[in-house]
């Protein structure tokens, strides 16, 4: 699902986009989320302005209500949710304990600064949606160049998981009847019950990341400032397919001499259907280093 909120400069008195955000901003619901937000709004290297667009005034405005817009969406969603758990007699932690989130600093090829919102659950921060200030060259090629403003997107499947406690998102795709009438009752929300006794199969990937001195052709993606985790994921995704569980990041440290970055994956490998045996893994999980070395330029240790 997508999203966006624009503003109109001809639209707004003295073209004050900055007043007229903080005003719209005034006008929303107020709510008493714990959000952790350390990061500044714009960030020359990290996070920039579009400076030839966009004054910092401007930015702050439209971030301030992108983040209490999108923050409400989350307290109505999961307040609906914790009622309705509650009803269902579901007294576990995870509904009965106040709802934290926290922004994170993101890279969006249609926004900038951007973030991701990230939910507490289950003991793990979990993403639900990424957002930011539109990119300004959209709207002037789309003939709209006096609008600016934000835009979202965020993942229902992603949603589902949290609320429903559904471990893997493979399942959304499963036609099996344990599965799909877990879920026959309209506004009942309900903890998953696992039917997939199928076992694990754990596999570590380590690699240093390019130093942001390097000058070797290829492998800019891996520099440390460039390096995003969304690349692993997707080639994890590309050669495992479907029996990938989840890839999570495990270690990471920086060497006190070289300041190289080394990171560390966990990718559980896992079958709905059978159980994995360690020779074909070990063959897929050869050609996922084999690709990030490949795609990436990280150096395998």
């Amino acid at each position: 699902m997508e999203g966006s909120r624009m503003w109109d400069r001809r639209k707004v008195p003295g073209a004050n986009i900055a007043k007229a955000v903080w005003a719209d901003l005034d006008r929303l619901p107020k709510h008493d989320l714990d959000v952790e937000d350390p990061n500044p709004t714009i960030h020359p290297e990290r996070n920039p302005l579009q400076a030839e667009h966009h004054s910092p005034e401007e930015v702050e405005a439209i971030a301030a209500h992108l983040k209490k817009s999108l923050e409400g969406v989350v307290v109505d969603l999961f307040s609906r949710a914790k009622k309705a758990a509650v009803a269902a007699g579901n007294t576990d932690a995870d509904v009965t304990e106040p709802l934290k989130v926290r922004w994170v600093e993101a890279y969006f090829p249609f926004t900038s600064p951007s973030w991701e919102l990230e939910v507490f659950w289950q003991g793990d921060w979990l993403e639900i949606l990424g957002c930011g200030v539109t990119k300004q060259d959209l709207l002037i090629n789309a003939g709209v160049p006096d609008q600016l403003g934000w835009a979202f997107g965020v993942g229902l499947e992603r949603v589902a998981m949290l609320l429903y406690s559904i471990p893997d998102i493979r399942l959304f795709w499963s036609e099996d009847p344990r599965f799909l009438t877990q879920f026959s009752d309209m506004g009942n929300i309900k903890t998953f019950v696992p039917f997939s006794r199928h076992p694990a199969c754990y596999k570590d990937v380590s690699f240093w990341l390019r130093s942001s001195s390097s000058s070797a052709d290829g492998g800019l993606k891996a520099k440390a400032q460039e390096f995003h985790e969304n690349d692993v994921m997707e080639i994890v995704r590309d050669i495992g397919g479907d029996v990938v569980e989840d890839v999570k990041l495990i270690d990471q440290f920086t060497h006190p001499t070289t300041g190289r970055k080394s990171l560390c994956y966990r990718i559980n490998y896992r079958s709905l259907r059978w159980t994995l045996t360690n020779e074909k893994i070990n063959d897929l999980h050869k050609k996922v280093g084999e690709k990030l070395v490949e795609n990436l330029g990280v150096e395998l240790r």
